[in-house]
């Protein structure tokens, strides 16, 4: 089992937009072998941001890693830089592969 997260620093005000941008998105991750699951988590807010995560739940690694390289995530991620006066930097990569 393979995890891959993204952390986004949303700007106060545009969390809907920010969260609409995903839900309308098509991902096209259910065609992709070894896919699981996708989440896109709300966190916790301060003075500048708000936080969300998303995730992806693989097969594998090398599952994750053969849709990095695919078509399919060249026509999901298309629009990726859009809407880039919402963000609060770039979003940060975080994985994990399951051991227990």
């Amino acid at each position: 089992m393979f995890l891959a997260m993204n952390r986004f620093k949303i700007k106060l005000g545009e969390e809907e937009l920010f969260e609409s941008i995903w839900r309308e998105r098509d991902s096209l991750l259910d065609q992709v072998p070894g896919f699981k699951e996708f989440s896109l988590m709300r966190g916790d807010s301060n003075d500048e941001y708000t936080l969300f995560a998303s995730h992806t739940l693989w097969s594998s690694k090398d599952d994750f890693s053969n849709w990095t390289k695919s078509e399919a995530f060249r026509i999901a991620h298309k629009d990726a830089g859009k809407h880039r006066d919402i963000y609060l930097g770039p979003p940060v990569f975080e994985s994990f592969e399951k051991v227990v």
